[in-house]
């Protein structure tokens, strides 16, 4: 079986598609993914063959200039309308120039690999064409975008594009999940907002095969509360790209990393009966005055430190998301973008921990004190994790998909 993977965005969805593509790869199939040369790295110790034809991610390369405009009138508006305009931004740009864009990349390999199955981010809805014109299945694989993206207002955009290109339209909004989708979370605890229920397998911790969490973690006292506090990779890689003018920049800013560990690192300073460890992502941040009791490091392998931890205090990607549902880890939600927010109501509503509403350090430390204290988002965090251990492991996936390509056949 060939099988074409598509990755996009943040080195999350590459992390979150390696164990299917490893176990796909073991099974004998052919593996070919197409991505960009930021995130192949992610790919290099596999046996995958990586190619590096998509370009860096950026929605707003890719809008046209009404939209752009469409978004710089949201300049003025509060933050939550903001938001709306962002997510309305992102569907008109997905499901249009951006899809139409990728498709011009990704339909010549599809031509020339011929693959029997697409696995794809679910930020490419360019995949959902080129399989429907090969008479494939496609299969979005774990990410936000999956989950905030309502079929029903990416439909006209997608519909467009078929006439446009000669394909037949399609009735059913949910054609972009015609075939399944895969989930590394069970139904009961799904993030989905408005897709069916998924090929859903077990979440694996051992994504990076050579993680090992340094001396200095295993010397941290065991008498308080361990908490972890991370901002994730998606907000320093986009700054990094504004500073060095790889992509237009936004018509309103979004948050300045530094900025946002600095908000992090005080409420950490005040959280004196806990150890607190802060990742930074490479963000700059002062430590000369935190107390002993924080701990500020570049990174550290978040799936081993999260089996250990009390608390998460996360910006709410759903790659942290979902690890801190595996080792059923407390969260206190800081969103910031994208699909984030969404992830926080979720976390919430699930009783999973709280959403942090109040930005402000002591607003923070008080969630962070809130979730601490609270048995019922622990025992909540515990079913959830019974839940996802009751899951198949990802090798079962392979006969899945074999299956679902020999029913196409």
């Amino acid at each position: 079986m060939r099988v074409l993977c598509t990755t996009l965005g943040s080195p999350s969805h590459g992390r979150a598609q390696l164990p299917l593509l490893r176990a796909l790869a073991a099974a004998g199939h052919e593996v070919r993914v197409a991505t960009n040369e930021e995130l192949a790295p992610l790919f290099r110790h596999d046996d995958l063959h990586v190619l590096t034809c998509l370009p860096e991610f950026s929605p707003q390369a890719f809008a046209d200039s009404q939209d752009l405009a469409g978004m710089a009138a949201a300049v003025e508006l509060g933050p939550d309308e903001q938001q709306a305009a962002m997510v309305r931004f992102m569907v008109r740009t997905l499901s249009g120039p951006m899809a139409k864009q990728l498709r011009e990349v990704l339909r010549p390999v599809a031509q020339e690999f011929r693959p029997h199955l697409i696995l794809r981010d679910g930020m490419d809805l360019s995949s959902c064409l080129i399989a429907e014109e090969l008479g494939i299945p496609q299969l979005p694989t774990p990410s936000g975008a999956s989950n905030v993206l309502d079929p029903a207002e990416v439909h006209p955009g997608l519909n467009a594009l078929r006439t446009e290109l000669g394909l037949p339209a399609q009735e059913d909004p949910l054609s972009i999940v015609r075939h399944g989708r895969v989930d590394y979370v069970p139904a009961d605890f799904s993030f989905a907002r408005y897709l069916p229920g998924p090929l859903a397998y077990r979440q694996t911790v051992n994504v990076d095969r050579s993680s090992v969490l340094p001396q200095w973690v295993a010397e941290l006292p065991t008498d308080r509360p361990l908490v972890w506090a991370a901002l994730g990779t998606a907000l320093p890689m986009m700054q990094q790209r504004r500073e060095q003018g790889q992509v237009p920049e936004m018509p309103f800013e979004l948050p300045d990393p530094a900025k946002l560990l600095q908000s992090i690192v005080e409420p950490a300073a005040v959280l004196d009966e806990c150890t607190v460890i802060v990742a930074t992502s490479g963000a700059p941040v002062d430590t000369t005055a935190l107390p002993p009791h924080v701990h500020v490091t570049d990174r550290l392998p978040q799936p081993l430190l999260l089996e250990c931890v009390d608390l998460f205090l996360t910006h709410g990607g759903f790659n942290s998301i979902r690890e801190a549902l595996r080792t059923a880890t407390p969260l206190a939600v800081l969103p910031q973008f994208g699909d984030q927010p969404a992830n926080a109501e979720r976390v919430e509503e699930l009783g999973l921990g709280r959403h942090i509403t109040d930005p402000t350090p002591d607003g923070i430390a008080a969630v962070c004190r809130q979730v601490l204290a609270d048995p019922g988002a622990a025992a909540t965090a515990r079913r959830a994790r019974l839940a996802m251990l009751a899951l198949p492991e990802i090798e079962s996936a392979v006969a899945d998909l074999e299956r679902l390509v020999g029913e196409r056949a």
